[in-house]
């Protein structure tokens, strides 16, 4: 009893199976979560040093070469960056896919806590940890209230950050933009010259002051006490009467006779604003594991209970950005997506089967499929993201496929006389190994997408694993719950054209019968000029390709997408301050909040952006720019930030402006970026120019910046060595004196309470104003005598990097541009060829970095997945024909797939990208099936004693129903997709029309295309045999005869 005849005979079983099935699914789906998109490894550690003070130049002589050597050695290492900023080293290792992260993490650890102790003196202990896309945040918050700058800072410290990163999947909350209280000791250098001190003596005293010491216990038999000594300053009036010295008369020298000590604030070096309001902002950033819309929701209940709590201070919260509402917006999309287009193939079922009975027992294979999937994903792990569910939206015109032709066979058996319950038992004894076939080609050539590595693997394995599981379970229910409800419900309906509510099914019949005969008219003509056939196929063939080679097919990494967001970057000259950048802040704030298409703009002041990270510049703002949806505006978010752009040109003269579109993980990294390496920096920058120059020069490039630049105004400090070794000065001494003078030193803390404050010791402003403060700068020699620096060192001016970066342990920069109107990969294949005719400096070498280095390898991990699935489907058609040579006929039906795919992706105006090439492994699968049903039931007309011409025509018109539904019905059941408009719609479209196109022009040629290949194969394989039997004549409806 195979399983067909135990479904029909043992109703049941079959109910209480599927009954299970539908409830552990409905189980599984609730528990399931929402994400943007699947989890994507990111086998990257980075390694951040703290140097205050230093230079870019010696930050990356001292700190970061020496990090980057050690951290070199480390297993599965492949490539190496570094950036070296003022006072900051960052050290980033790519490793292999295959790593272990955490193990690396903590290799990276243990040696550089080894190298720690040959760091300079005053750099801070490096901090080692992985990078992953779940640590971007997920919101972003302006928080505002009508306490004091400093109140508030402490309020956000204490109660406000505590509270939120206690929710439940909160990994931290970072405040940036708050004003911290700072216990100032600002040093006057007159005064100290006075009394004969140094600034190192002051800021020696104030440590030496500020000291709590457990000191012992005092134990008798009784009992013991711990004591204590508490030497902590207790308020600023105790720092202001602090005793630095004695004068030789022995009067104390106090703090407050050679400084000023104020109770105020740090120096501002980020201001946040939203919506033009001061405020501070909070950014939410969520536990690796946890759900980004789930987080989003706790949050904002936990803020709602925080304002109420604080409402005397009137604290409030407003949400700048939250990365859940599109995550919502994208599932959402999809969802609607997949129910219109469960309703389009009801519709085409409908119409082809002329009963709402026969309709319904096809359709039922959709919710079970679909329900019982969500049992696999839940066990797997996987959510509810933008890929998954499309992979659920675009498989719903597959799970009736199988359905389709066993109820065909069925009702084929029917009309020849036998009853619903006959004809149902004997589906699978006759097209069970068809059937099985084609499922089975549909799963193998999803199976070496499961088997690819890099970031294109996460992306893409959910989608596939969906698609598989979902088919495999259809198949079940085809041979399950298909016959068993045909049994008991189906009967062929012949409509009754007398009826006037059965004129569109009459129009329909027609139209289908107008296909019938005009395709045995096509077919006939097609044995007659197979010759003149094939010709016409391989023209059409050569002609989509030419679509790719000419440029009308555009590449790229993946669609930028609209997600209704992009960030204007705004620079002033090299020596602004922060207060003069955030004048000009407020007035791009000012122009762009009165386009009613603007719903908030966040702005942080003093920050500039790079990728993923941003950095703390004075002269630099980011404002982040959200608009309403996309159904709501008529304006797509690049277009208008170019016309934002404009404006701000006009009225913002010598401001840099450039805006850049943020994608749909959040960064606004480069679209196009070449990586110039050598040895030798000033070459490196000089041919950076020309890159920048010639990149510029490329139709659809925009924004062009060059990550290493000079100009960045700075004084150098040239040590006479033998004139300070003969005043008894040494190195450690001079740099630590000028460190604490400008920068400050903040090691002493000031505590009240719960809280502790920075003491800040340095210079008063007035005393660091222009370079010739510095000549008159201090120091202590070892017989207490004060030298100045102009004594043994001369000051000149100069200009220096800003940020200096390496690639693999050599010297780097990056030149990258923003890509408008044109596709990325077609713009950075333009780059690379012309770069290729720009002849480089000894030592000097160039490669293609960001979204292009990501296109060359997904495409390359794609093309092989795409190869091998041919590959696999070849070899279970070797296994199914028991041939070798009539697998190729089958085969013949991809490439008349790829001229509809091609075209469609033209016509449609989208780009080959890793989704498009997704679409074409996804096509091998669906259009090899319509062959594979032709080829086996030619091959069984013959096996009856059927004429070849006979059986070739006849076997393939049999076929051309089931065909013509099963295709027709995934046709629209991609079409909301390749349709679809708002979140995340970009990605998706490029996949269903290269589907929509393949299937088309598949329906089309494979019935004339497979039968004149079967033919030519047959004949040269009888020949070879030495069987010359007669091959018989076309039928007569055919309009030619074959030459024999």
């Amino acid at each position: 009893m195979n399983i067909t005849e135990l479904a029909v005979k043992r109703p049941s079983l079959v109910v209480v199976v599927f009954s299970i099935l539908t409830l552990l699914g409905l189980f599984s789906y609730s528990s399931l979560t929402y994400e943007l998109l699947p989890k994507i490894n990111s086998p990257v550690i980075s390694v951040t040093t703290i140097y205050p003070g230093a230079s870019p130049a010696e930050v990356e002589n001292s700190v970061t070469k020496k990090i980057e050597n050690e951290v070199a050695s480390i297993e599965n290492v492949d490539k190496i960056n570094s950036t070296s900023l003022e006072g900051v080293s960052s050290v980033v290792v790519t490793l292999k896919y295959s790593a272990d992260v955490d193990q690396s993490v903590q290799s990276a650890q243990r040696k550089v806590n080894a190298i720690f102790s040959q760091l300079p003196e005053g750099v801070k202990e490096p901090s080692v940890g992985k990078f992953s896309l779940d640590e971007l945040p997920v919101m972003q918050i302006g928080a505002t209230s009508d306490l004091s700058p400093t109140e508030f800072s402490d309020l956000l410290k204490n109660k406000i950050q505590p509270e939120i990163g206690r929710v439940e999947g909160v990994a931290k909350v970072d405040i940036a933009g708050d004003t911290k209280r700072e216990i100032r000791v600002n040093v006057n250098s007159e005064k100290m010259l006075t009394y004969n001190l140094s600034v190192l003596q002051v800021t020696q005293a104030i440590a030496s002051a500020n000291l709590d010491f457990p000191t012992g216990k005092i134990k008798s038999e009784q009992s013991q006490l711990l004591v204590r000594l508490s030497g902590k300053l207790k308020t600023v009036n105790d720092l202001r009467h602090l005793v630095i010295t004695t004068t030789q008369g022995g009067n104390p020298v106090y703090l407050s006779d050679v400084a000023e000590v104020e109770d105020g604030t740090a120096d501002i070096s980020t201001i946040s604003r939203l919506n033009g309001e001061a405020s501070v902002g909070l950014s939410v950033v969520k536990q690796n594991d946890g759900n980004a819309v789930e987080v989003s929701k706790l949050v904002k209940e936990k803020m709602a209970k925080l304002s109420e709590e604080y409402k005397d201070a009137n604290l409030k919260f407003e949400i700048a950005s939250d990365s859940s509402t599109f995550t919502l917006q994208a599932a959402d999309a999809v969802i609607h997506d997949l129910l219109i287009a469960v309703i389009l193939v009801a519709l085409i079922m409908l119409f082809f089967l002329h009963s709402p009975r026969n309709a319904t027992i096809v359709m039922v294979s959709i919710p079970l499929s679909i329900v019982a999937t969500f049992i696999a994903m839940y066990a797997l792990g996987y959510s509810l993201n933008l890929m998954s569910l499309l992979g659920l939206s675009l498989v719903v015109g597959i799970l009736v496929d199988d359905s389709i032709v066993v109820l065909e066979n069925i009702f084929t058996h029917i009309e020849n006389g036998l009853s619903p319950w006959d004809a149902s038992l004997r589906t699978a004894s006759e097209i069970g190994l068809s059937v099985a076939s084609i499922t089975l080609v549909i799963v193998v050539v999803f199976l070496p997408i499961l088997f690819v590595t890099g970031t294109v693997a996460d992306l893409l394995k959910q989608f596939s694993v969906v698609i598989i599981v979902a088919t495999l379970i259809s198949l079940l229910v085809s041979f399950t719950v298909t016959p068993l409800l045909a049994s008991r419900f189906t009967k062929v309906v012949h409509i009754d054209k007398s009826k006037w509510w059965n004129l569109p099914f009459v129009w329909f019949d027609a139209a289908e019968h107008w296909l019938d005969t005009t395709y045995r008219g096509l077919l006939a003509w097609s044995l007659g000029h197979k010759r003149r056939l094939m010709l016409g196929v391989f023209v059409l063939i050569v002609a989509s390709f030419s679509l790719l080679t000419t440029g009308i097919i555009g590449s790229e990494f993946v669609a930028q997408g609209d997600n209704g967001e992009f960030a204007i970057e705004a620079k002033l000259a090299k020596d602004a301050t922060i207060e003069q950048t955030n004048l000009v802040a407020l007035r791009i704030e000012n122009m762009v909040k009165k386009h009613p298409e603007v719903i908030n703009v966040f702005t942080n002041v003093g920050s500039a952006a790079s990728g993923f990270s941003s950095q703390s510049v004075p002269n630099a703002l980011t404002a982040k720019v959200k608009m309403v949806p996309l159904e709501n505006r008529a304006i797509s978010s690049n277009d208008f930030s170019v016309l934002v752009k404009r404006e701000l040109f006009n009225e913002l003269p010598g401001v840099e402006i450039k805006v850049k579109a943020v994608g749909i993980t959040g960064n606004s990294q480069a679209a196009v970026q070449v990586v110039v390496e050598g040895t030798d920096l000033d070459s490196i920058i000089a041919y950076g120019r020309k890159v920048a120059a010639l990149v510029k020069s490329v139709p659809g490039t925009n924004e062009i910046e060059t990550s290493v630049e000079g100009g960045n105004p700075e004084l150098n400090v040239s040590i006479d060595r033998q004139r300070m070794a003969d005043l008894n000065l040494s190195m450690d001494v001079i740099g630590a004196t000028l460190q604490n003078s400008f920068a400050g030193n903040t090691n002493n803390k000031y505590s009240e309470g719960a809280n502790e404050y920075d003491i800040n010791i340095r210079l008063d402003a007035f005393n660091r104003k222009n370079p010739d403060d510095l000549l008159n700068i201090a120091f202590m020699n070892k017989q207490g005598q004060l030298i100045k620096l102009e004594q043994f060192a001369k000051v000149t001016q100069s200009f220096g990097p800003t940020k200096l970066e390496r690639s693999n342990k050599v010297s780097s920069l990056t030149v990258g541009a923003g890509v408008v109107g044109r596709a990325t990969g077609t713009v950075g294949a333009e780059v690379k060829a012309k770069i290729a005719q720009l002849e480089a400096p000894r030592g000097v070498t160039v490669r293609m970095g960001g979204d292009l280095e990501n296109q060359q390898k997904s495409f390359a991990s794609l093309g092989l997945a795409l190869m091998m699935s041919l590959i696999l489907v070849y070899l279970i058609m070797v296994a199914l024909y028991d041939s070798y040579v009539y697998p190729f006929v089958v085969m013949f039906s991809v490439p008349v797939a790829i001229i509809g795919a091609f075209l469609a992706l033209a016509l449609s105006m989208q780009n080959m990208s890793i989704f498009s090439m997704l679409g074409m492994i996804m096509l091998i699968g669906l259009v090899v099936k319509n062959a594979i049903l032709i080829v086996d039931n030619i091959n069984h007309m013959k096996s009856q004693g059927t004429p070849l011409m006979v059986a070739l025509t006849e076997g393939t018109m049999q076929r051309f129903r089931p065909i013509l539904m099963t295709t027709i019905a995934m046709i629209f059941a991609m079409l909301p997709v390749a349709l679809a408009k708002g979140a995340g719609a970009d990605w998706k479209n490029g996949l269903a029309w290269v589907l929509v196109g393949g299937l088309t022009s598949s329906m089309l040629l494979t019935m004339l295309v497979v039968p004149a290949m079967y033919y030519v194969v047959d004949i040269i394989g009888e020949k070879i045999s030495g069987k010359n039997k007669k091959v018989g004549k076309v039928p007569k409806v055919a309009v030619v005869t074959v030459k024999k």
